[in-house]
Order: structure tokens, then sequence, then C-alpha cells
């Protein structure tokens, strides 16, 4: 069976990559900027589909018991951050209020429209976003790919753990882009 490959940048959002917002990841998320700017031409060479996800939550969303609201939708901080916000032109716009990016979205649908069977992930958090949604891919019988230097957050232990955990729970294969 051909593999066909989908691009999924989860949740690259002013909200988390730039500094004075709540949620903000640090330095740490600030250093994928460019791998992920790479991954994407790469990918978009090579005609490979890309999917943005991007938080945009209701004022009133029950996450913000757990963290402070961010992500508002239709909000700055909601936004794509401006160094990735070119490519949105080529790309399918997922929103999402949860953790995955295929609880009740059309994601599922759009990737099943183009009959993608493997899903290649970047973006933040390691351990929540993009971990919550390789996991619902992984149920899905998605090939998933991981690129371990697209992918950070808050932590650097929960990143550590929720790159082992996509690994060797989820069959994710974690990969690394060539150093440029």
């Amino acid at each position: 069976m051909n593999k066909r490959h989908a691009l999924i940048v989860i949740d690259m959002q002013r909200g988390f990559l730039e500094e004075g917002y709540p949620l903000f990841c640090g330095q740490a998320a600030r250093r994928i900027i460019p791998p992920v700017s790479r991954l994407i031409e790469q990918e978009l060479r090579k005609k490979t589909p890309l999917f943005f996800t991007a938080d945009a939550h209701a004022p009133d969303d029950k996450e913000f018991e757990i963290y402070p609201p961010h992500c508002v939708r239709g909000s700055v901080e909601a936004e794509i951050i401006p160094e990735l916000a070119p490519y949105l032109d080529r790309a399918t716009l997922i929103e999402t209020s949860n953790y995955s990016a295929f609880f009740n979205t059309n994601l599922e649908r759009r990737l099943q429209q183009i009959g993608a069977t493997h899903l290649i992930f970047c973006g933040v958090c390691t351990d929540i976003c993009v971990m919550h949604t390789v996991a619902d891919a992984h149920y899905r019988g998605y090939e998933i790919e991981v690129r371990k230097d697209c992918v950070t957050s808050f932590d650097k232990e929960a990143h550590a753990f929720g790159l082992r955990h996509m690994e060797t729970v989820l069959g994710a294969r974690i990969t690394q882009g060539k150093t440029q």
C-alpha cells in the first residue's frame, strides 16, 4: 500500500510561543521555530498536505479550571505565530478546544479525504496536545512520526516523558531533522 503523508503542526500560536502570554513555553519553544519552518518547506516541496491546529477556546472553557485563560477564539494570542503564518494559505486550519486535534473537529474526515496513512507531527506541547493527538492517531491506525527537533514543552522532564511515551506506548517513530 502506498503511504500518503500529512504534516500536522500543533499549536504554533502566539500564546505559546511569544513572551507575555500566560502559557508561553519559553525559549525552548522559540528554538523550534526554524526547524519547524524547514520541515514545512521540505514537506511542501514533496506536496505533502499541511495541517495547522490552533487552540481556540470559548471565554468560559472548562480547561481554564486547569490552566489560566489562553488562546481565546479570535484573540491575538490564538493566532499562528507570524513566522509560520505565511504557510496558512497552503494549509488546512483545524481549530481545537481539547488536547487532541481529533476531538470534536473534522481532522479525521479531512485526513480520510486525502487518503493519509502516515502522519508527521511537530509543535507544542510535546506532553499535552502533541501526545494526545498522537494517541488518537494511534487509535485510528495511522503510522506516526514525531520530529524530536520540532517539538517542545514547558518542562524538560514532561517533554522527555512525552517523547518516550509516544515511542514506547503509542508506537510513534521519533525522528530528528538534519542540522543546518
